[in-house]
């Protein structure tokens, strides 16, 4: 593969619809996914969208913690991306929030073509109690991951590397196991890109 070509290109999309419990309807697994997480006003939706290269595709709010259901997307008729709603924004009531841990814990408890999640990171703030739960979840449930940290284009080049290097120690993690993202500017598109195909072409792993 050339240095310029794309890893992933998007000839289709189309929404396949929502889960809103834990036990509702979804999507047969058929097609092996790929599901994307992150707190509230992360910008996961800016991500979807620049990954498809679509500036509409997945609907990008400006109230945090609006999407309340568990979004699918066929891509190309060969695999889903699998739009998990957003955790931990403060200003929904403790009820609310509940609502969605079952809802999460669920879907990723019970997706046999699974193939992995991507975890998103602000780069403007250090990781919450609710970034760390998750990827504990996701450690435990042994689900590869791949992590990405957004906005990097708010910061500096200096402060940008810097606070990689601090959210990946504060995770445990390796500089080299994070991609840097920005979905104004198009930084890392092609890498996360590459890294998600390839957890895509992995195996199915057995159920939990």
């Amino acid at each position: 593969m050339s240095a310029t070509a794309d890893p992933m290109i998007v000839r289709s999309l189309e929404f396949l619809g929502p889960m809103a419990n834990h036990d509702g309807w979804r999507p047969d697994s058929l097609l092996p996914e790929v599901a994307f997480a992150g707190r509230s006003n992360v910008g996961k939706s800016s991500v979807l969208n620049m990954l498809v290269r679509r500036r509409a595709f997945a609907r990008v709010s400006r109230t945090p913690g609006r999407t309340r259901e568990i979004n699918f997307f066929r891509v190309n008729g060969e695999f889903v991306f699998v739009d998990l709603p957003g955790y931990g924004y403060a200003r929904l009531s403790k009820d609310r929030r509940a609502e969605w841990r079952p809802l999460i814990e669920g879907y990723l408890r019970a997706s046999p073509q699974l193939r992995g999640v991507v975890l998103l990171l602000d780069a403007r703030r250090e990781p919450t109690d609710d970034d760390q739960a998750m990827l504990g979840f996701l450690v435990e449930m042994e689900i590869p991951t791949l992590f990405a940290i957004t906005k990097i284009d708010k910061l500096g080049p200096r402060a940008g590397e810097a606070r990689v290097e601090e959210i990946a120690s504060a995770l445990d993690l390796e500089t080299t196991q994070v991609v840097p993202v920005s979905a104004k500017t198009g930084r890392g598109r092609d890498e996360l890109a590459s890294a998600i195909m390839e957890l895509l072409a992995t195996p199915a792993s057995p159920a939990p």
